[in-house]
């Protein structure tokens, strides 16, 4: 097998604003594996949050695509036991992994998700995201969003005074009376304002949420989460599967990012262990393109919640084949991830 690198600019349609940092870009890592001629792709980006330049990625895929020239083929490689090497983050772990079952499943003329023992291509009702913004803007969103066929938004809080996001969650309720809303504050909240805020956002229909304390404390999640009104899912206490270990049976969901467990059979792993626990399943993302979204739709119908709206944020998004702009998500029935490169993106030097 021989692996080749690219790397581009995923430029956002405008600055998404989070709790804890604004983006307006970031870069994407293209991973291509060939073999006989077939190619694979996978996409790995990058994240301030997860410590991940550009240079640190490009630097552990040229490596992790080399050491792939030992195995005789992708599918030797794709089920061995150890893919890369137990230090490899899992961003870069689930890249290669992606342009593994890409090729396998083109080499095989089936999709990834018949691979995966699923015969008909998932389908799933994507979240989309609004970020921290103002009441008008956040109410201007919604409509737009809702007349497009979403029937799931996110809303991004974790303000500096939580009221700002009380009322921006109290305008779009107003505006999308029939839409599932989830609430994500990406850990900004003590213990006491999750107590105070969580009945109020109750009131106002928010169907669950995420991570609502900062990371690092799950005993502290667990508890919130037996008294909460909202059903609390967790995220960035839930990293890989012996976090979900932890906080199984304790928290009512837990968000899985390939990028952040290392790939579809770290996901299936995680899934797995969540059977019986009363803990469900979130599949969310990362800002990327359609290539880096397209493994995890492959995996949609096994989530209660969707969130893979990452491709839908960029201002152009060089790859398709995986839908969203309805508000639902779709694999196909084209051979490996079912994704196709339709330019529109700006080469990083």
């Amino acid at each position: 097998m021989k692996a080749s690198l690219r790397t581009v600019r995923l430029a956002l349609a405008e600055p998404l604003r989070i709790s804890r940092s604004t983006m307006s870009a970031r870069d994407a890592v293209w991973l291509t594996v060939e073999h006989d001629g077939v190619t694979g792709h996978g996409e790995a980006v990058t994240s301030v949050y997860y410590g991940l330049d550009t240079d640190t990625l490009v630097r552990l895929l040229a490596a992790a695509g080399t050491a792939l020239a030992r195995f005789p083929d992708p599918e030797s490689a794709l089920y061995a036991a150890e893919l890369t090497p137990k230090d490899t983050p899992p961003a870069v772990t689930a890249a290669v992994e992606a342009a593994l079952f890409d090729l396998v499943g083109k080499r095989a003329g089936v999709p990834v998700h018949r691979l995966l023992g699923t015969e008909e291509p998932p389908v799933a009702a994507t979240a989309r995201t609004i970020g921290i913004t103002s009441p008008a803007d956040a109410a201007a969103q919604a409509r737009r969003l809702t007349a497009s066929g979403f029937e799931v938004l996110k809303v991004k809080a974790g303000t500096v005074d939580p009221e700002d996001d009380v009322e921006r969650v109290r305008v779009i309720r107003d505006v999308a009376p029939g839409a599932r809303l989830l609430l994500d504050p990406n850990g900004a909240w003590t213990p006491a304002q999750a107590e105070a805020l969580l009945p109020r956002f109750a009131e106002l229909g928010v169907e669950a949420v995420e991570q609502p304390l900062a990371p690092g404390t799950p005993e502290a999640l667990g508890a919130l989460a037996e008294r909460s009104p909202l059903p609390v899912i967790a995220d960035e206490d839930a990293v890989d599967l012996d976090d979900v270990r932890r906080l199984s049976g304790r928290v009512q969901g837990v968000n899985v990012k390939l990028a952040k467990c290392g790939g579809i059979c770290a996901a299936l792993r995680i899934a797995a262990s969540l059977d019986g626990s009363g803990t469900e399943l979130m599949l969310g993302c990362l800002t990327a393109s359609s290539l880096g979204l397209a493994p995890a739709v492959h995996l949609a119908d096994r989530a209660r919640w969707t969130d893979l709206d990452g491709h839908l944020l960029l201002a152009h998004d060089p790859w398709t084949g995986i839908g969203g702009t309805d508000g639902v998500v779709r694999a196909n029935d084209l051979p490996g991830l079912g994704v196709v490169e339709v330019g529109a993106y700006e080469d990083v030097a």
